[in-house]
């Protein structure tokens, strides 16, 4: 028998004769999976998935907004590759590294989620989110998903409103014709007399472990939850890439804490705002050069009441003549620190009443780490060496010495503004409603 269907608040319910299967009581808690597939043979961008944008592993920003949203009793990345398996656990995800029959180019992203459905059985309910959403928020995980919890959709999947007027090809014999689809082109409406097109955005695919197992990630009783155009962001080609980036530093979620509270930049000399080379003179005098757009971004953070400090390891001494020089062209404080950096910064910030989450940190080693991984804001230069790369928030486009610090000095006023437009915008709601 054809199932009949009824409007809902938000999509369409599929209401058929064959009940839809139930996985507990309803006065049990169920198992919420996210799951993000990320398969290192990507066609058309080498390693896609872990290609850094906008400072950050593609497959980063969705994982961040997952963790962030508390909704899920567990996170995963399902991959046949070690370096997306390291991004993955390093972003506080787990790994399903699944088995070669579902990790080739014919394989679908169906036979992958039943693969990890068939691995854990705990798990009832799983949101497939895609990796190449970088736009994707919390709030919309949250919201989509007591759509599942709270009434009772067995499916619910992601779609941004469209206003495209579509036409199709239409081969008849030899010749080729051509017709609207969605359109009369002699009564053509304006846009406010619209409703547009819901199309699928692919950012993610709420489904019960019961349809999963039917081969079906939408199905029973479905809904979809609409996306607005500013988070419908889907990476496919390498063109994508740069247009991508501008959306993501606009609407992009960047974590739980507020950057507009960073009040102090903690900034390595070596490797960071310098290259990490000393030459050394004929008399024995030691120099080091310090790119100016660096100087200039240290600048723009100190116009905008951002303290930097430059610090210097045990490792890395720097003589004083060469350290009183640093502190005169660029205006900051130049602080030498010893084998415990961690304690040192804790110290420094004790002093000035700081909590880590006012604090931002650019290192390049693996004595950044602690640091790197603590504060509100991180860190390192291109060139970084993997650890400190999977320690950090933020990974430069530049290298260390040419623009590193500059760029990472934009990258804090960028969310300093984008945080104040945010709180100017609740000041309004508050104030109207």
């Amino acid at each position: 028998m054809a199932a009949t269907r009824k409007r809902t608040r938000r999509g369409i319910e599929d209401v058929s004769d064959r009940k839809a299967k139930v996985i507990k009581s309803s006065g049990e808690k169920r198992h919420i999976a996210a799951l993000i597939l990320a398969r290192g043979g990507s066609k058309g961008i080498p390693l896609k998935n872990i290609k850094m944008l906008a400072g950050v592993p593609l497959i980063g920003w969705v994982l961040r907004a997952a963790v962030d949203s508390k909704q899920f009793d567990s996170v995963w990345v399902s991959t046949d590759h070690d370096d997306i398996e390291k991004v993955a656990k390093a972003w506080g995800a787990q790994v399903h590294r699944r088995s070669p029959e579902v990790s080739k180019d014919s394989s679908s992203s169906l036979d992958t989620i039943q693969e990890f459905a068939r691995l854990n059985p705990e798990v009832d309910v799983i949101c497939h989110i895609q990796a190449t959403s970088p736009c994707l928020h919390p709030f919309h995980l949250k919201e989509a998903l007591e759509m599942i919890t709270k009434q009772g959709f067995t499916s619910v999947f992601s779609v941004v409103r469209r206003h495209h007027f579509r036409w199709q090809e239409v081969k008849k014999g030899g010749s080729v014709a051509t017709q609207p689809l969605n359109l009369d082109p002699s009564n053509r409406p304006r846009r406010q007399d619209w409703d547009g097109e819901l199309c699928e955005n692919g950012s993610f695919y709420f489904s019960t472990r019961a349809l999963i197992e039917e081969g079906v990630l939408q199905g029973g009783k479905w809904a979809y939850y609409e996306m607005l155009p500013e988070y419908s962001v889907d990476i496919d080609v390498d063109i994508d890439w740069p247009v991508a980036e501008q959306r993501v530093l606009r609407f992009g979620y960047f974590g739980l804490d507020k950057p507009e509270v960073v009040r102090l930049l903690l900034c390595n000399v070596s490797g960071c705002l310098t290259d990490g080379r000393v030459l050394i003179s004929v008399s024995g005098e030691e120099m080091v050069s310090v790119n100016t757009r660096d100087t200039m971004g240290i600048r723009m953070l100190q116009r905008e009441r951002v303290e930097v400090i430059l610090i210097s390891s045990s490792e890395d001494l720097l003589t004083k003549a060469l350290a009183d020089n640093l502190s005169q062209r660029t205006g900051c404080e130049v602080r030498q620190l010893g084998k415990d950096i961690q304690g040192e910064v804790k110290a420094m910030m004790d002093d000035k009443d700081l909590d880590w989450k006012e604090v931002a940190y650019m290192g390049n080693d693996a004595p950044d780490v602690d640091c790197l991984n603590l504060a509100g804001l991180s860190a390192v230069p291109r060139d970084a060496p993997v650890v400190a790369i999977n320690a950090a928030k933020y990974s430069c486009h530049s290298a260390a010495g040419l623009g590193a610090v500059r760029e990472f000095s934009e990258h804090i006023l960028l969310l300093k503004k984008k945080a104040k437009s945010q709180m100017e915008q609740d000041r309004i709601h508050r104030n109207t409603f």
